[in-house]
């Protein structure tokens, strides 16, 4: 979560289902892979909010886990943490990597719930990246080295992140 996130943090639904992992990458039109990839490798940052009230990202997003809970799988679109940091770290050059990709990956927005909730459909979520709103679809934004991508639903954060700083090395 970046730090304009409010105290107030929206969780109920939100949460990461581990089980099922490895189909919901597979859904997202990804690979299951053994370990992260080298070749192209880069990091966007997402703040989702609800009303103005942030919601988590959390860790393990495009992970597949064993019976026993153990990781044993990886897309190239993942987190690693609660951080909002996306990290793309593909094994082939040149893929493009969507923000529908990785909700297909966390299992949320998927279009079951009722509007601003975890499982609403995305038509009545607007997106800003780098501080511009978006036209088309949330699902189809590109996520590209260092974007700060800010998916809303309800009254936009006040003020709407234009920006991350990211740890050094990323």
């Amino acid at each position: 979560m970046s730090s304009s996130a409010a105290s107030a943090t929206v969780t109920t639904g939100w949460e990461l289902d581990t089980k099922g992992g490895a189909e919901r990458i597979k859904e997202a039109g990804l690979p299951v892979l053994n370990m992260e990839g080298a070749t192209e490798h880069f990091h966007a940052h997402l703040d989702v909010f609800v009303d103005g009230k942030p919601v988590a990202v959390p860790a393990d997003i495009g992970f597949s886990f064993s019976s026993t809970g153990q990781p044993n799988g990886i897309s190239a679109l993942h987190t690693h943490d609660e951080s909002g940091i996306v990290h793309i770290e593909a094994p082939v050059a040149g893929d493009t990597y969507t923000l529908g990709q990785l909700l297909t990956e966390w299992g949320v927005l998927d279009g079951t719930g009722k509007p601003g909730t975890a499982h609403s459909g995305t038509s009545d979520w607007s997106v800003a990246v780098n501080g511009a709103k978006q036209d088309g679809p949330a699902q189809s934004v590109v996520m590209k080295t260092h974007d700060e991508v800010v998916l809303f639903y309800g009254t936009a954060p006040e003020p709407l992140p234009t920006a991350f700083k990211f740890p050094a090395g990323l």
